[in-house]
């Protein structure tokens, strides 16, 4: 597995937000994703960052569909790709109505369309090629006595392009045509339903296996030092947990309570949003259970960590994106790197089990 981690520009001061991916950086990070909620941008940190960075990969976790239209998202990762030399990955993401329609004015609708509308026609424009596209989203020139364009600059690297997607349907569309994805609650005992089977149909239909797709997961990482130190980190995550369920999306679209319930816990998830949406905090807090806390996330000691790593890698995460527990910067990164020194003891684990001459599916 490789090892990621996510940023937000707007999350910390921005200074210790460098030192933080710079430091990580030595650390051995493979991958720094930039992410878009309804703070900072991501373009503007990535460029910033591939100044100040030498080898890491640099992504966009994610640039939101419909806050630019697609000839802006390519010239934005043409352009990063180009400052970065090579090292930029294109992650794009619907969002969720909220932030679309609530934040930006923009309707929500077809996001389907418009994700598969969007990524056809930034690879128009990476190639150099004149753009001339005629769907259901998206005309290109508009019609008219206008002309079709090509932009002034090329890509000179190739820039993969990532998913965001929860809904099987997107979920599908990421096997047909991306390069990876970009996945979140994730429950590594019941991803086949509620992902891996849907990811294999869309790579099925394009010809594809999953050899062609980068799976990338996240969770919070955190070590427990004993019982007691676990208890206590695993009900702080409960009102986080809560407000993924209850509190994202909007009032009739949350994607993250579909992805719970496709998971196990479809009566849980329900009421734990009915409970958040009437305003009682903590009584939707209190019905997560342990078990959902655990399931999704590399909380535990150092042994639990291990193990649910090597499940993780088992269920096929080629990426592992760790969301690092701490209230300092120091902390932070102490986290970071005894996850990381995790991941690589496992891959030698793993190469040591292959031997020459073997591939990762027979491990």
């Amino acid at each position: 597995m490789r090892t990621s981690t996510t940023i937000e520009a707007s999350g910390a001061d921005w200074r210790e937000i460098v030192d933080y991916v710079t430091e990580a950086e030595k650390l051995g990070l493979d991958i720094c994703w930039v992410a878009e909620a309804w703070g900072s941008e991501a373009p503007s940190p990535l460029g910033y960052l591939a100044a100040k960075t030498e080898r890491m990969l640099l992504g966009s976790g994610i640039i939101q569909l419909g806050t630019r239209t697609p000839m802006a998202i390519a010239r934005a990762a043409i352009t990063l790709s180009q400052i970065s030399r090579g090292r930029f990955l294109l992650g794009l993401g619907p969002s969720g109505p909220q932030v679309i329609e609530g934040l930006h004015g923009v309707p929500f609708a077809r996001p389907l369309s418009r994700m598969r509308e969007t990524v056809e026609i930034v690879r128009r424009a990476v190639s150099g090629e004149k753009v001339s596209y005629s769907g259901r989203e998206f005309r290109i020139p508009l019609p008219g006595d206008t002309k079709p364009m090509r932009l002034s600059m090329r890509a000179e690297y190739d820039i993969p392009v990532y998913l965001a997607t929860l809904s099987p349907k997107m979920l599908h569309l990421t096997g047909e045509v991306a390069d990876g994805w970009l996945g979140t609650s994730f429950v590594p005992e019941g991803a086949k339903e509620a992902y891996f089977d849907h990811l294999d149909q869309g790579l099925a239909a394009a010809g594809r296996t999953r050899s062609d797709l980068d799976i990338c997961q996240g969770a919070e990482v955190a070590f427990a030092e004993d019982e007691d130190a676990l208890r206590a980190m695993v009900s702080g995550r409960k009102k986080e947990l809560a407000f993924s369920l209850g509190g994202m999306g909007s009032s009739t679209t949350n994607f993250y309570n579909n992805a719970y319930s496709r998971q196990g816990w479809a009566e849980v998830a329900a009421e734990v949003r009915t409970r958040w949406q009437a305003g009682d905090r903590d009584g939707a807090a209190g019905l997560v259970t342990d078990e959902m806390v655990l399931a999704t996330t590399l909380i535990g000691t150092e042994d639990m960590v291990r193990e649910r790593l090597r499940v993780w890698r088992a269920a096929g995460v080629d990426t592992v994106r760790f969301y690092p527990a701490g209230e300092t910067l120091d902390a932070r990164l102490a986290t970071l790197g005894r996850a990381i020194e995790l991941v690589r003891d496992l891959e030698q684990e793993a190469a040591g089990r292959r031997g020459p001459g073997r591939s990762r599916e027979g491990d």
